[in-house]
């Protein structure tokens, strides 16, 4: 996903300066009475048409669900929120030929899923793999909530050609996998709105990747290990782990490392292998950063130094310089012709 996350750095300047809706994240929802003109245009306009799903309740014939969906090229990521929802893949929705695959995510409690005549229990971080083109539900209630994920079915056998295999079964045995995938598919959700279209193409390429080396085969999960979409995916990780945590003027490799389960030599080589190392990295998002900070209409009126210590420089004079050598103006320089243009 770094490859052209518009990058994630961007990706995360963009968020910081801006949170304006965008056409490949979006949401809705239903709260109330299972009847009525409010809740058939919900379930025939978005539910059945673009979900190709039925929705009814799970409980006291009441819908509570807030459903926040993300598209990433012909990846399609949901994550319903509430209390009372039964997504439905029914025998009268079967006939639009839809065969995809979908990654059922148990994020809390106990979640119930069917396919077909099969009833699977996931526990809060198990997963299960369902097909499109047989009956199935998922149900959303007070005392459990999942995301899913939704693949083309020739997209996900190209990364795992045995993936069939794995259908209607709990899977997630691995912990630190499946924390991984929960944590790159929120990442994903979160910053989808600021890639372009290669970044979501990379982005869907390296969850898929992942999710490969739950389903796959030994040997197919060797393979997938090689690949460089799971490095990516692991240093995307820890960029946003960084670009959170900037502020914190004593962040080190080490404890990005540790919160991503990795060896301080493995996450260096994961830096390296893109042609940086960590401590390049931080500094040069934290003058990223300050620059825009600075050259935002809000930071006009800023004193240079609150800036240089909210990006995390605990030295005042070497954030001078290394800003001066990496912009070539000083930051009160920058600070003032932003003051001209206005």
């Amino acid at each position: 996903m770094v490859r052209r996350l518009v990058s994630i750095d961007r990706a995360f300047g963009a968020r910081i300066m801006s949170e304006t809706q965008v056409p490949n994240r979006f949401s809705i929802f239903h709260h109330g009475l299972a009847k009525g003109p409010a809740y058939e245009a919900w379930r025939e306009g978005i539910c059945r048409g673009f979900c190709r799903l039925d929705v009814g309740p799970t409980d006291d014939n009441r819908i509570d669900c807030h459903n926040e969906f993300t598209l990433l090229h012909t990846v399609a990521i949901a994550t319903p929120r509430g209390g009372s929802a039964r997504f439905a893949r029914t025998r009268a929705l079967l006939d639009d030929g839809c065969d995809d695959l979908v990654l059922i995510f148990a994020t809390r409690g106990t979640v119930q899923v069917t396919q077909g005549s099969k009833a699977i229990e996931l526990q809060r971080g198990q997963m299960c793999l369902t097909e499109m083109n047989i009956v199935g539900s998922a149900d959303l209630t007070q005392s459990g909530s999942f995301t899913t994920t939704r693949f083309p079915r020739r997209l996900l056998l190209q990364v795992v050609p045995t993936a069939e295999t794995q259908l209607a079964r709990p899977l997630g045995r691995e912990r630190a996998l499946s924390a991984m995938i929960e944590r790159y598919s929120a990442l994903c959700t979160e910053l989808a709105g600021d890639l372009d279209v290669p970044g979501q193409q990379a982005a869907a390429h390296h969850l898929a990747d992942l999710v490969g080396l739950v389903l796959g085969s030994r040997a197919e999960r060797k393979e997938l290990a090689a690949r460089d979409g799971m490095a990516k995916a692991r240093l995307d990780l820890m960029k946003a782990d960084v670009l959170k945590n900037l502020d914190n003027g004593k962040l080190t490799i080490e404890a990005i490392a540790k919160a991503n389960a990795l060896s301080t030599r493995q996450a260096q080589r994961l830096f390296a292998a893109e042609g940086t190392t960590f401590s390049e990295y931080v500094l040069d998002q934290r003058l990223l950063l300050a620059r825009r900070l600075l050259l935002h209409a809000q930071g006009a009126g800023r004193k240079v130094s609150d800036v240089a210590y909210t990006v995390g420089f605990n030295d005042l004079s070497y954030f001078h310089r290394a800003f001066r050598r990496k912009f070539g103006a000083a930051p009160a320089e920058m600070q003032m012709e932003l003051g001209r243009r206005h």
